[in-house]
């Protein structure tokens, strides 16, 4: 008799949770790499055409130069705004491929202790020889298995429910790119944007300063794992800091690269890269560029500036949520960005 054979049989349930788990874990990894590639794509032609337009306006003074300079910023704002649907789906995707890959981790983990437990109490039954000690042996495995298979069903549950929050939020940001007043048509390119004002920012910045406040202490849970609160299972702070302004109604993405930040910045007229132009409920931008993780390291909410002195609030600084001082130079700072 294959003792973990039959130990397997009474698995049946789990194990088919735990598969059920790592395929879709797979299948979000997938599309979560595929949005970023979009999202990327986006951005590098949103980039392209900006520049291509500006260096064709600056040597076409004409009767049908006005028309192609509205024609092109609608076709901008259209990429822009496409990009930036296709960044927050690849972060809600994000979140959900971290639950998942979390709950097969804990399905699995379940299935083998089972496996493991019942197939020592089915050996033991065996190695007595007699059918009574067998059949004893047979009924202890059978009654484990209720309590490893509650745990597995509430991992399939849990990721049910992720799941279904996440297309609610897909189907609300496809709503939103569809109806965005730029891609239906219903907006006038050519009306300006009125700015808002210095009482509603210097409001706005109280809020993102009081709401980073409140969160200093926080660590990510277990520590040196990435865990945390704020967004997907990686370095961290940039999802501190964008959540933090989503919480103040700043209409960015969760973006855990802080090179996006500063070029969802770039894309609202709110990049700088002059440091005198630094005020509290901004971000600061740590490395020598935006281009990628070894150029755009680090990033921080400004809580006061002082002189030549910045506060600022970081998450995943040393694991956690905490202030620290800085010399305001650009050696330390290539930028930042208003919120």
């Amino acid at each position: 008799m294959d003792t973990r054979e039959m130990a397997r049989h009474f698995a049946e349930s789990m194990i088919g949770h735990r598969n059920s788990l790592a395929g879709k874990a797979e299948d979000a990894v997938k599309v979560q790499y595929a949005l970023h590639q979009t999202a990327t794509g986006l951005t590098d032609r949103h980039e392209d055409h900006r520049k291509a337009s500006k260096i064709v306006l600056e040597h076409w003074k004409g009767a049908n130069s006005e028309g192609f300079e509205k024609r092109s910023g609608r076709l901008g704002r259209q990429l822009g705004t496409t990009a930036d649907a296709a960044r927050e789906a690849e972060q809600i995707v994000a979140g959900v491929s971290s639950t998942l890959t979390t709950g097969h981790t804990r399905a699995r983990q379940a299935v083998d202790e089972y496996l493991d437990k019942a197939t020592r109490l089915l050996d033991a039954g065996k190695a007595v020889g007699s059918q009574a000690a067998l059949l004893k042996a047979v009924a202890a495995a059978a009654d484990l298995e209720p309590r490893y298979t509650k745990e597995t069903t509430a991992a399939v549950r849990h990721a049910r429910a992720e799941l279904e929050d996440a297309a609610r939020k897909l189907r609300a940001l496809e709503r939103e790119a569809e109806h965005d007043g730029v891609a239906d048509g219903r907006a006038d390119p050519t009306k300006v944007r009125t700015k808002p004002s210095k009482a509603r920012e210097r409001g706005r910045a109280r809020t993102i300063v009081s709401a980073a406040r409140r969160q200093l202490g926080v660590r990510e849970n277990p520590p040196g794992s990435n865990r945390n609160p704020y967004g997907p299972t990686a370095a961290w702070c940039s999802s501190f800091a964008t959540a933090m302004w989503r919480k103040a109604g700043v209409d960015i993405p969760l973006l855990p690269f802080t090179g996006d930040v500063f070029r969802w910045g770039q894309r609202h007229g709110k990049a700088y890269t002059t440091l005198s132009a630094v005020r509290p409920g901004d971000v600061l931008l740590f490395g020598s560029g935006p281009q990628n993780t070894a150029t755009s390291k680090h990033i921080g909410i400004v809580e006061k500036v002082s002189g030549n002195t910045v506060t600022l609030i970081e998450g995943n600084s040393g694991d956690a949520v905490r202030r620290n001082t800085h010399q305001l130079n650009s050696g330390k700072f290539y930028g930042g960005v208003h919120p």
